[in-house]
Formats: C-alpha cells, sequence, structure tokens
C-alpha cells in the first residue's frame, strides 16, 4: 500500500510540473532589451552633451539610474512621493539634435511646428509612481520640490526604451524635458 502512494504520488507530482510550466511565449520573436547595455551607451552621450551644453543651475543630481536632474530654480516644501498628483509644464526634447518633440505650450509647439489644432496644451497632471509617464519622470520629480524650474535628463531605459513612439522620438532616445513644476495635491 504505501509504495502504490509513493508510485502515485510521484505520478501526481510529475504531472503538476508538467502542467505547472508556462508555454514560450509566441510573441517573444526578438531579442530582450539590454538595460545595461543602453545604459552604459546613453552614458557616453550624456556626459558629452553636458560637457557642452548651456544649463544654468543651483544644484546637479546624478542619480544611481542615470537620470540627471538639473535644478535652476529651486522650489518649497516637501517632495512628492508615489501617489502623490504632480502638476507640471514641460517642453520635451532630444539630446541628439534639440528638436522638441512635445510641450504644453501651445507657443513653443508652434514655434516648432509641432502644434496640432486638436491638442489641448495646459498643465499636466499625473500620479506619480502609477506609471502614467515615463519612469525617468516618477524618479526626476522625487528629487524637486514644487515651484522648482529643472532640467531632466533621461536615458533611453528610462524613457521609450526601443519603442517607436512617433516619427518625433526614434527609438533609444535621450530625452531632456525642460520642466516647470507647478505644484501637488
Amino acid at each position: 500500500m504505501i509504495k502504490r502512494n509513493s508510485i502515485l504520488f510521484s505520478l501526481l507530482f510529475a504531472m503538476m510540473l508538467m502542467y505547472g510550466c508556462e508555454p514560450t511565449n509566441p510573441f517573444a520573436t526578438g531579442p530582450l532589451y539590454d538595460s545595461e547595455a543602453n545604459l552604459a551607451i546613453d552614458r557616453v552621450k550624456i556626459d558629452e552633451y553636458l560637457k557642452t551644453a548651456e544649463i544654468d543651475s543651483v544644484r546637479r543630481i546624478h542619480d544611481p539610474s542615470g537620470v540627471i536632474i538639473i535644478v535652476q530654480e529651486e522650489g518649497v516644501g516637501s517632495r512628492p512621493t508615489g501617489g502623490t498628483i504632480v502638476y507640471t509644464d514641460y517642453t520635451g526634447s532630444l539630446i541628439s539634435d534639440g528638436s522638441v518633440f512635445d510641450t504644453t505650450s501651445e507657443q513653443v509647439a508652434r514655434d516648432n511646428d509641432i502644434y496640432v489644432e486638436t491638442a489641448t496644451y495646459e498643465i499636466l497632471k499625473f500620479t506619480l509612481g502609477t506609471g502614467q509617464v515615463i519612469q525617468g519622470w516618477d524618479i526626476g520629480f522625487r528629487r524637486l520640490r514644487p515651484g522648482s524650474k529643472a532640467v531632466l535628463i533621461i536615458p533611453s531605459p528610462y524613457a521609450y526604451r526601443n519603442q517607436k513612439i512617433n516619427e518625433r522620438i526614434p527609438e533609444n532616445s535621450i530625452l531632456r524635458f525642460d520642466i516647470d513644476f507647478r505644484g501637488i495635491d
């Protein structure tokens, strides 16, 4: 009887192992994104950019993630944490050529030929740490106080990685955001 139960248990365990394994993902057809390799490439490009970019600053924060926060005007109050509602104006551009790809300012959009008549140009509202914005923003805004003006330099692993978002943002782009941090709730 004990031998029979042992065999049944072994068979049951083997069946559980077979059915518990997930099948290969049929949509995973390409190579995996290598964050560390792309971050290393981006660090070199960012260092070169910062050598020549004329960005006034009160202080610079080199986050361990690779995101760089250049505080141009210090705000006051508490820094936001996960779940905090953030209000900001911004202009996003590529460090590779300075081209503007997005903004909350209608005038900036018009000046850079990215104006869209149906778009609403107003202060952006998002909840920190909930995936509503790129990861680089979650990292950068945690280091700023409301009322700050800053520049965020975001390596591609914390932006859009190797995804082609639109014709203005190529894959693996390093992004610059000029931020006017309006406040929090």
